[in-house]
């Protein structure tokens, strides 16, 4: 009989937390359950309590659905829903100055030589193909990449990636990750159903977001892409407050709302020391398959306008192309499906120029 949802949240409702005194299912601590090919997944909301208080009923849930018949990987990410209560109320600084009796700064990953955030004012410009075409590139110039997936609320690179299935936690805390062609991947996509949205506050995606970063087992690295979600908001300070991050890339198209956003972007990674390797402008060219005929959907050229504003170099201006759409939906990048595209170029000089410059 295959295992089901019921059959798991019946298990967990034997679980008590000694918290309230009530089982963790009917205490609504059980979310973003997922039953894949008898793999389960789920996060263990624990409110305000400690995370060193909550180990055993995490540990407890977990060894109950392994005694299961039919269950196989089973993986628990605990995060917090709300703030712990004696942490200040005021908004965290972007200034990355330490503080008196303050924890330290950003923290190097082991193994993991260079991490490159990809970045966008905004979304719908084209942030997340940037980010797995370019992890591509360099993975075919013989980089060992990783790619974390830090659009919680978005996920779209196990699809872009041809990534399924469900990651692996051998004790319950450190997670394994996923490969696709090669690149290590990790992305919260790979830990919820497709197709379901996840209704979370602020702490809960940091807490996810922390466990996806310093939880995983990367291994030896030469470069981590992260794919940021649009904006500037808590994903990227916390990133940056978390790790030491080699520059950061900043994708737009040339429409000068996009150019809006972009530019709260550089001046969000400068406030937070982060230097910026450069600029891409995306879809800043479409050819006609049927006529050839080449027009300029978004304009044109305003990245590089705003590029030599603010003093930071072009790294590539990229078409808006079908192909380039087409093997992203199939699970392919264009940089390794067919590398010698037109389209497919640009990602390749890029990750060369990154590499020379010492960067990837």
């Amino acid at each position: 009989m295959p295992l089901t949802k019921d059959t798991v949240l019946a298990t967990l409702s034997k679980v008590q937390n000694p918290a309230t005194g009530g089982d963790i299912v009917s205490a609504g601590m059980v979310q973003a359950l997922n039953v894949q090919a008898g793999d389960v997944s789920f996060v263990l909301d624990i409110g305000d309590a400690a995370p060193a208080q909550m180990a055993p009923v995490q540990e407890a849930a977990k060894s109950a659905l392994e005694q299961v018949s039919g269950v196989g990987k089973v993986s628990v990410v605990m995060t917090a829903h709300s703030a712990p209560k004696d942490s200040p109320k005021k908004p965290p600084e972007l200034s990355l100055k330490p503080k008196a009796g303050a924890r330290p700064g950003p923290q190097p990953l082991p193994g993991v030589a260079q991490i490159i955030a990809v970045a966008s004012g905004k979304g719908g410009v084209g942030k997340s193909t940037v980010a797995a075409n370019l992890a591509a590139a360099l993975s075919v110039q013989g980089r060992k990449v990783g790619l974390l997936d830090a659009d919680v609320y978005g996920p779209s690179q196990p699809r872009m990636l041809g990534v399924s299935g469900k990651p692996a936690s051998p004790d319950g805390k450190t997670i394994l990750p996923l490969k696709g062609h090669g690149i290590t991947m990790m992305s919260m996509g790979v830990m919820v159903d497709e197709d379901q949205a996840l209704a979370w506050r602020g702490p809960m995606l940091m807490g996810a977001l922390q466990q996806m970063l310093l939880n995983v087992q990367w291994g030896e690295l030469d470069v981590l892409i992260v794919d940021l979600p649009p904006g500037t908001g808590d994903v990227q300070m916390t990133l940056a407050q978390k790790v030491p991050l080699t520059g950061a890339i900043i994708v737009s198209t040339p429409q000068d709302i996009a150019l809006l956003d972009a530019r709260k972007g550089v001046n969000m990674f400068e406030k937070l020391n982060v230097p910026i390797l450069g600029m891409i402008e995306n879809m800043s060219t479409h050819v006609c398959s049927a006529c050839g005929h080449e027009e300029h959907i978004f304009g044109h050229g305003g990245v590089r306008a705003d590029a030599e504003k603010l003093g930071v170099p072009v790294l590539a201006e990229l078409p808006l192309a079908l192909p380039l759409r087409e093997a992203a939906d199939s699970g392919t990048p264009l940089a390794l499906s067919d590398p010698e595209a037109p389209q497919a170029k640009p990602f390749h000089d890029l990750a060369k120029g990154l590499i020379a410059q010492g960067v990837a």
